[in-house]
């Protein structure tokens, strides 16, 4: 726990300490997509609590309850943004959807960063659910945050 990767275009770090994660799995994947999907364009990824998120959301998009995942794209230098995710909200989702919290961090991070890439499934008629959709068949996910989101 607390486990920080810093090499390569994505960052990692996990910042809580009450849900066990195999942070190596989660690295892996994101080294993965930070060259398939991002293009070498650097992006971090921060687990932290969810109380954190919470807090985030509030100042950020003044929404006072946790979040799964929140994205704050950035831009410059070619630097895609940051992805923020809810360790504990995490977990439960992983409950849910029976899939281990490893993969729950994949969905989410996969999904934070189709926002940091310009994709906004509020307002874009479907592309980005069908965009996920077929990343996370390529990457090996179950469904996507998009789907849920549509199934409920």
């Amino acid at each position: 726990m607390g486990t920080d990767s810093s090499d390569g275009p994505c960052w990692y770090q996990n910042r809580q300490h009450k849900v066990p994660i195999d942070d190596q799995t989660v690295v892996e994947f994101l080294d993965h997509i930070a060259v398939d999907l991002a293009k070498r364009r650097e992006f971090a990824v921060l687990v932290s609590s969810d109380d954190v998120v919470r807090d985030a959301n509030r100042r950020f998009r003044g929404i006072s309850k946790t979040t799964d995942v929140l994205s704050f794209p950035d831009g410059e230098d070619d630097r895609l943004g940051d992805i923020l995710i809810a360790a504990g909200r995490a977990q439960q989702q992983a409950r849910q959807f029976q899939l281990s919290i490893e993969d729950e961090l994949k969905t989410l991070a996969l999904h934070g960063l189709l926002h940091l890439m310009g994709h906004d499934h509020e307002t874009d008629d479907g592309e980005m659910r069908e965009l996920e959709t077929n990343l996370r068949k390529r990457y090996g996910l179950q469904s996507g945050l998009v789907e849920r989101v549509n199934a409920c």
